[in-house]
């Protein structure tokens, strides 16, 4: 099975219209999950909002901010069986997010349908 770990952040801080800003907090949080870099790309939307996209050694990890709301969306695939624990709380302590929602979602990558 594999896992996509969606959070969203609200309340964020000014960091989230920084792209050097969220790419930090993105190499912090991928180093945190255990994953490693492959391939990573960043964009600067005008006037404002940042999105940051990593093709990570157990699958992908992305951003999109929305400055203007204050509100940042992570999501983490794995392939692993294990998405880290605590990354939600390391994500809001490093966006400065007032409050975050986590939601998990297994993907059933077999084909067959679970009983």
């Amino acid at each position: 099975m594999a896992k996509q770990l969606v959070v969203d952040l609200y309340g964020c801080g000014h960091m989230i219209n920084d792209p050097a800003a969220v790419q930090e907090i993105a190499h912090q949080a991928i180093t945190y999950v255990g994953a490693q870099i492959v391939e990573e790309c960043i964009h600067e939307f005008q006037p404002i909002g940042v999105t940051y996209f990593a093709v990570i050694t157990t699958s992908h990890f992305s951003i999109h901010t929305w400055p203007e709301y204050g509100y940042a969306a992570v999501d983490v695939f794995s392939c692993s069986d294990t998405v880290a624990e605590g990354v939600a709380e390391i994500l809001q302590k490093l966006f400065g997010a007032k409050t975050a929602k986590l939601t998990l979602v297994e993907r059933n990558i077999t084909g067959t349908p679970e009983a």
